[in-house]
C-alpha cells in the first residue's frame, strides 16, 4: 500500500471537513498516481469528494464503523479485517490510502511508501497525520524542488519509504 496525503509543516491535513489547501499541480498529481488503481477512505472524507461520490477510474473502498452505511458506487467494509482481505484480491491494482486522519494512523504500518506534498507552511487544522519526519522507519526517499502556488504557498512533492512495512504474509486474514 501506499500513502497518500498533503501536509503542512506541523502535519496537518484538514479543517472542517476540507483540504488545507487546493494546489492544481497537486490534484493533477494524485489523479495521475491514483487512476486505475484502488483508494482506501474514511466515510467522512469519500463524502468531502465532489458530489459526495466517488472518485471516477479508481476502485473506491471505504472503512466505515457504520454497518448501514451505503456509500453508493463505493466498496464498502466495515473492519479492518474485511477491508484486507478485499484488497487481496486487488492483486493488479496500486493501493493508495488517502485519508483521513484515522484511516492514515491505521493504515500506515501496512505502506511501504508515501507520496506527501509538504506544504511549507503552517495552517489553522483540526486533522492531523502522523508526522513521518519523527518516525525512524520512514525516510525520505526522494523530495521535488519547491514549488509556487499563488503569491504566498510554496510546497514540494517528498517520497517515504518505510523500511519495516507490515508484510502481507505476517498478515492473518486470508
Amino acid at each position: 500500500m501506499k500513502l497518500i496525503a498533503a501536509a503542512d509543516r506541523n502535519w496537518a491535513i484538514g479543517k472542517d471537513g476540507d483540504l488545507l489547501l487546493r494546489i492544481p499541480e497537486d490534484m493533477k498529481e494524485f489523479a495521475r498516481k491514483t487512476t486505475g488503481n484502488v483508494i482506501v477512505v474514511g466515510r467522512k472524507t469519500l463524502e468531502s469528494f465532489p458530489g459526495g461520490k466517488p472518485l471516477p477510474k479508481r476502485i473506491n473502498v471505504v472503512l466505515t464503523g457504520n454497518p448501514d452505511y451505503e456509500g453508493k458506487g463505493a466498496i464498502v467494509v466495515h473492519s479492518l479485517e474485511e477491508m484486507l482481505c478485499f484488497l487481496n484480491s486487488c492483486d493488479d491494482k496500486e493501493i493508495f490510502v488517502a485519508g483521513g486522519e484515522s484511516i492514515y494512523r491505521m493504515l500506515l504500518p501496512y505502506c511501504d511508501k508515501a507520496y506527501i506534498t509538504r506544504l511549507e507552511e503552517t495552517f489553522d487544522a483540526d486533522t492531523w497525520m502522523p508526522n513521518l519526519d519523527s518516525m525512524p522507519q520512514w525516510q525520505v526517499e526522494d523530495e521535488s524542488e519547491e514549488y509556487s502556488f499563488g503569491t504566498d504557498h510554496r510546497y514540494r512533492f517528498v517520497t517515504y519509504r518505510n523500511t519495516h512495512p507490515v508484510l502481507e504474509e505476517e498478515l492473518d486474514f486470508q
